[in-house]
């Protein structure tokens, strides 16, 4: 008999999310926060777009935008763009989620956890374990890094007026690095080092050309790129063996 239980795999997430996972995710927001009070964004608004949204690069473009007066429609679209990354990453995870018997809407309630601090941790962890415990796992996993979130929002916005602007700033490039590292570490699969390789060349380049556009354009060709030259790598593999 299986000695499996639910509360096991989402203790077993929140553990392995105590600790580096959310020390970055949480210091980044402490950035967030100090951002919202010195662009005249309550606190209640910021804490309010932590929990609704979570998502770091929406929410500053959110809040960016609210300081220079911009119009509803137009913030809609920026956090709407920027945010929509979390689509394939959604799709991607979904399937590894899924298990028989677990009710639909448990999965619509989990998509809101997914972030790229999760996402990475999930990608890296999900083929170890069985089925069933990946949901709670996750939940688990995601559950403490929002409530961190949350609380270092407010922690940045009650102490921007004693930290400096740069200090401010590079708390929120802290997750970014974060998980190009993990990303770096895991590089075992080919398509991966070599998307994040061609990004790294393409990035600056095509910043240089738009900078509005080059980040979109760069994730799309390098991303792309590297998907299809894995696809050839795969199929030609057995051709070789066969001969």
């Amino acid at each position: 008999m299986s000695l499996f239980h639910p509360a096991y795999a989402v203790r077993d997430g929140a553990r392995d999310a105590v600790g580096v996972p959310a020390l970055i995710i949480a210091a980044s927001f402490l950035g967030f926060g100090s951002l919202c009070r010195e662009s005249g964004f309550s606190l209640w608004l910021g804490l309010a777009s932590t929990a609704t949204a979570w998502a770091l690069p929406g929410q500053i473009v959110l809040v960016e935008f609210y300081a220079i007066g911009a119009s509803l429609a137009a913030i809609l679209l920026a956090v709407a763009l920027t945010n929509a990354r979390l689509l394939p990453m959604t799709v991607v995870l979904m399937p590894m989620l899924r298990a028989p018997g677990t009710p639909r809407w448990q999965y619509f309630a989990i998509s809101h956890l997914i972030a790229v601090t999760g996402w990475t941790r999930a990608m890296q962890h999900f083929p170890s374990l069985p089925p069933g415990e990946r949901l709670p796992y996750y939940t688990g996993f995601g559950l403490v890094l929002w409530s961190s979130t949350l609380v270092a929002t407010a922690v940045g916005f009650l102490l921007a007026t004693h930290v400096p602007d740069y200090v401010t700033l590079g708390l929120v490039f802290l997750n970014p690095m974060y998980f190009m590292l993990v990303f770096v570490a895991d590089a075992r699969q080919p398509e991966r080092a070599l998307a994040l390789g061609l990004g790294a060349v393409c990035g600056p380049l095509l910043h240089l050309v738009d900078a509005d556009w080059g980040l979109l354009a760069t994730g799309l060709l390098a991303g792309t790129a590297a998907f299809l030259v894995a696809e050839a790598w795969r199929r030609r593999k057995p051709r070789d063996k066969a001969r």
